[in-house]
């Protein structure tokens, strides 16, 4: 069977951001280790299926060939961030944001505290933004006592660093 040709997405060209924290990278090197374990019982199942013959009609045969082209497919994903990871280390006290750091602000007259990281590891509802997001490329570079506007579409919200950690 004759895999059908689709055209890449909108995203799927766009490089991806290398930047991990520590805990990240062992996150990712922890599922890539299940994965490679996982891959060779697959590869004998597949084996196993083949022998039974008539690849058109085997369905068991399909799934398992399926499974196994996208394990194979997501240990390539990982392998490939793996080796072009680069480890977020935020030098301490500059009094400069930077990647890495926890940046405490007031907005609306309430403190929030974002950790700015790459785009692997963004979850805004735990603090922590990316760097490429509008409110991290603001606040890079800023110092405390800095303000910084963010635009919405209906209005620009101020944003005042209170502490760099």
């Amino acid at each position: 069977m004759q895999t059908p040709y689709r055209k890449p997405g909108k995203y799927a060209l766009q490089a991806q951001d290398p930047f991990l924290s520590p805990e990240k990278l062992e996150i990712i090197k922890n599922k890539l280790e299940k994965l490679l374990k996982t891959r060779y019982p697959l590869a004998a199942e597949v084996s196993r299926l083949a022998e039974l013959g008539d690849f058109s009609e085997n369905v068991e045969y399909q799934l398992a060939k399926g499974k196994l082209r996208g394990v194979n497919s997501m240990i390539s994903k990982l392998e490939n961030q793996i080796k072009n990871a680069v480890i977020i280390k935020p030098k301490n006290n500059t009094g400069i944001v930077q990647l890495g750091n926890k940046v405490t602000v007031l907005v609306q007259n309430q403190q929030k505290t974002y950790r700015i990281l790459g785009s692997a590891e963004t979850n805004p509802k735990k603090g922590i933004i990316s760097q490429n997001s509008p409110l991290g490329i603001a606040l890079l570079g800023k110092k405390v006592g800095d303000t910084v506007d963010i635009g919405f579409k209906e209005k620009i919200v101020e944003y005042k660093i209170i502490k760099i950690e």
